[in-house]
């Protein structure tokens, strides 16, 4: 009942999406840039399938000898194709990653785009198939992305970002596994579910700081619960601006229209050519 409830305040929090711009990107038929699509990828850890889409930086195909520093993504059919996306609505990372790199402010980076499965809320929380979905991302996805792509391996060039549930997924895959994530990004999080586990972990953590950089933010959705987050990192040790990021959006909505408004500071951050 517990699980159902949670699901419910997800999803009402995502269709907090005004009338006016439910259809703004609809018409939008082209992704900025090369992309690959790797259709009903399986893994073994989940027993289920889902796509993959992958970005391509403008100079992969002219630098035959280059690695790229490699950013993964949850909720991939919303990050770029608006027909795929929730509400016609999508992040539009092509487009902002494209201005960037142009302007010479960001990294040329491979961007991994890991689509939804049914089991969204499990598989993004800490959770056993949560878990499991971590093993996925570390033991069948990234193996397959270093193998057919010139992807860079060190957990410094490997970041992970997601919105809402994918948020928290996005903070417990650095967490947990430092060694492979050394960045996230974590943008409106659910920080709430299951009482609050996420910031109990964190402020119980007794061990060495860890060496990972990471992005948080909200508008008005999650406000407690992210200042919670972010003043648990500060308590250990995570200094602003060096190797912590936080950001609040006045009246920002809990939409991908919201995420896409304010995608360029935690691409910056991240993967900015002035860090």
């Amino acid at each position: 009942m517990e699980n159902q409830i949670q699901e419910i305040i997800e999803k009402e929090g995502e269709l907090k999406l005004p009338k006016s711009k439910r259809n703004r990107r609809v018409g939008k038929i082209k992704i900025v840039g090369e992309i690959k699509y790797h259709k009903n990828f399986k893994s073994e850890i989940l027993q289920n399938e889902r796509d993959i889409i992958v970005w391509i930086p403008p100079s992969y195909k002219n630098e035959s000898d280059r690695k790229f520093s490699v950013l993964y993504m949850h909720d991939g059919q919303n990050i770029m194709d608006p027909k795929t996306s929730y509400a016609g609505m999508d992040w539009r990372v092509d487009e902002t990653a494209t201005k960037l790199i142009k302007s010479g402010k960001l990294e040329e980076i491979i961007i991994i785009g890991i689509y939804n499965t049914p089991d969204r809320l499990e598989e993004y929380s800490d959770s056993e198939k949560g878990n499991k979905y971590l093993k996925f991302v570390i033991d069948e996805l990234m193996p397959f992305i270093n193998s057919n792509y010139r992807s860079k391996t060190s957990n410094t060039d490997t970041a992970i970002m997601g919105s809402s549930m994918g948020g928290l997924i996005s903070l417990l895959a650095v967490w947990k596994y430092p060694d492979v994530f050394g960045k996230a990004a974590c943008l409106s999080s659910s920080f709430y579910y299951d009482d609050e586990k996420a910031i109990k972990m964190v402020r119980d953590y007794k061990g060495e700081k860890k060496k990972i950089t990471i992005y948080i933010d909200h508008g008005e959705d999650g406000l407690p619960r992210g200042q919670k987050m972010f003043c648990a990192l500060g308590e250990k040790g995570f200094i602003i601006g060096t190797d912590i990021d936080y950001f609040y959006a006045p009246g920002a909505e809990h939409t991908e229209n919201a995420w896409a408004e304010r995608l360029e500071r935690p691409l910056l951050f991240l993967f900015g050519n002035n860090k």
